[in-house]
């Protein structure tokens, strides 16, 4: 183990170890506490792709476009963190879950249904939303 960590420290020094280590530990406890905040939150026909999504429809122009960078900004981030989760502790798939959901892409809505879809997410999902009171998600691919 103590070779290891020697050749490790060969290319990478101590202190930027420690703050990969700080930043997973800050990234898997902050995904413990976003992941469903978010979840519960979001409308029971939110992946259900018969529902028309209007974001800030009735804002200003500019606002909207303000609001829209943030989200894409605030998905990329989500999406890259998920990823990073699949390699280091956190929910990984979830997150990036999210991160796609917050991000602005052709055919995004059939891509966010196909992974809800996935039994085991589905599932997850809505044995969280059972814990919280709320309605179990609706899904319908076209």
């Amino acid at each position: 183990m103590e070779a290891a960590l020697a050749t490790i420290q060969q290319w990478i020094s101590v202190d930027v170890l420690v703050s990969l280590t700080v930043a997973s530990v800050i990234g898997f406890v902050g995904s413990l506490i976003a992941i469903p905040w978010i979840l519960i939150r979001l409308p029971s026909d939110y992946f259900d792709m018969r529902v028309p999504r209007h974001w800030m429809k009735d804002h200003h122009p500019v606002l909207r476009v303000i609001g829209l960078i943030i989200k894409n900004i605030l998905g990329m981030v989500f999406f890259l963190a998920g990823f990073l989760m699949l390699f280091l502790p956190g929910q990984g798939l979830l997150t990036m879950l999210i991160g796609i959901s917050f991000m602005d892409f052709p055919n995004k809505r059939r891509l966010e249904a196909r992974i809800v879809g996935q039994r085991t997410i589905f599932n997850a999902i809505n044995a969280m939303r059972q814990r919280f009171n709320k309605p179990p998600l609706t899904l319908f691919l076209k």
